[in-house]
């Protein structure tokens, strides 16, 4: 046992009553320096430690409200009761909103990331259309890459629509990229595989492989015109189908198991959709889903849809999906750029140009999707919700003060703020909308 005489001695004693050991310099004053050093030494310890704890909470917190406010990781909701499986939207124009000065507000009018909003609401899948080469930049690779990255950290699915263009591609006009103006057909088909799988490849190798791949958008007429148009000949069926086969297999060879979508417009027209799907099958085009656009100014009425969806599903069995609808909240106008929809007599009988009659139709054409026999209807996408009528944001890619026709059929209003209409998808996810979030 060490017992301490003073400072500077230091007498080991073995419990007798004399010590003859004698003071040896200043090893007391070293031990008392050393035993000083390790008590500071602890307290230093505990110090960092604490400091580190406090860091580590701090850093959860601001993780944990990032998710919340920003990118939302958690999943949108859903129930074991879903009524529709996908619940959709297109929201393609969303960087150039956000580049333009457009923010987004929930219900209670407080800002927050659009992907929180969108999954709050039950969206849980989002459609972005990939154009070659754009004039303005928007809608390339890179872009979609970016806004990829975001649709899956909020686990959500994705579905991507390969235009095969340089611009916008539709019925009434499917443009080939420049960089493929001078190709022959068999040129092209190879330009289309392997764009396809360049494509593919690229946004799997950085973790938001596609769950859908569209092979062309729109394409009852055909794609990359003149090569690829259905223009009556006798071989229009050979020459689509040739390519929609190349870019199918720029998918598989990408490694990707993304499903195949075939994409009309005209939703209303069984007789369209069995011509040109009959044909196709008969030409050995592979594929998983049918998409189709309905937009009730254009297309027809909603019996229509629901005869054409009936009648393709016991005649194809594949999976349907209305991956284009939309309708007007207001005839109103933000950026005094004409609107599409903009006069009453545009409208259909029983929905008004207002958030209920919005609600309402959007309700309704999701339930004529819900009743599609064999379960083959999956679900329905709502085009450009999030389209604001800001400066800069037209529909022009090389004209950016083109204006947009569009921001009347958003799910937001002109300030950026969620309508209640945007509470139908969480109905069909299994959840009212009133439901605690």
């Amino acid at each position: 046992m060490i017992v301490w005489d003073s400072p500077e001695n230091v007498c080991v004693k073995k419990l007798v009553p004399s010590c003859d050991v004698k003071p040896v310099g200043n090893l007391g004053q070293d031990i008392d320096w050393s035993m000083r050093m390790e008590i500071n030494t602890r307290k230093f310890v505990r110090i960092v430690i604490f400091v580190s704890l406090l860091g580590i909470f701090f850093a959860v917190v601001s993780v944990i409200y990032f998710n919340l406010t920003a990118n939302p990781k958690t999943k949108p909701q859903e129930s074991a009761n879903a009524r529709l499986g996908i619940r959709g939207v297109d929201i393609s124009s969303l960087p150039k909103v956000e580049d333009h000065g457009g923010v987004f507000y929930n219900d209670d009018g407080r800002e927050q990331d659009i992907f929180h909003i969108l999954a709050d609401h039950g969206v849980n899948y989002v459609r972005l259309k990939l154009w070659h080469t754009p004039a303005s930049g928007y809608n390339s690779l890179e872009r979609v890459k970016a806004v990829a990255q975001r649709v899956k950290a909020a686990d959500m699915g994705f579905l991507l629509d390969i235009h095969y263009s340089d611009t916008w591609a539709d019925p009434s006009k499917q443009y080939k990229p420049a960089a493929w103006e001078e190709l022959d057909y068999d040129q092209l088909e190879g330009a289309v595989h392997d764009y396809t799988q360049e494509v593919v490849t690229e946004l799997k190798v950085q973790g938001t492989d596609p769950d859908i791949v569209q092979i062309g958008n729109e394409i009852p007429n055909g794609m990359l015109w003149d090569t690829g148009k259905m223009d009556g000949a006798s071989d229009q069926f050979e020459r689509l189908s040739g390519l929609l086969k190349a870019g199918i297999a720029g998918v598989r060879d990408s490694g990707s198991s993304a499903r195949i979508m075939l994409h009309l417009d005209k939703g209303g027209n069984n007789d369209l959709y069995r011509w040109w799907f009959d044909g196709m099958i008969a030409e050995g085009v592979e594929f998983d889903v049918i998409g189709l656009s309905f937009y009730v100014y254009w297309h027809g009425e909603l019996d229509d849809l629901s005869d054409n969806l009936n009648d393709l599903a016991g005649r194809y069995g594949k999976d349907l999906i209305v991956v284009e609808t939309a309708y007007p909240y207001t005839l109103a106008n933000q950026d005094g750029h004409s609107n599409i929809v903009g006069m009453r007599g545009q409208l259909a009988e029983g929905y008004p140009a207002t958030v209920e009659g919005q609600a309402a139709w959007l309700e309704d054409l999701m339930q004529v999707v819900e009743d599609t026999p064999g379960g083959l209807g999956k679900g329905v996408f709502y085009w450009e919700p999030a389209w604001l009528g800001l400066p800069g944001c037209g529909w022009d890619p090389e004209n950016p003060s083109s204006g947009n026709g569009w921001e009347n059929q958003a799910l937001f209003d002109f300030g950026g703020k969620a309508l209640s209409s945007l509470g139908v998808f969480l109905e069909f996810a299994g959840l009212a909308p009133d439901s605690p979030r």
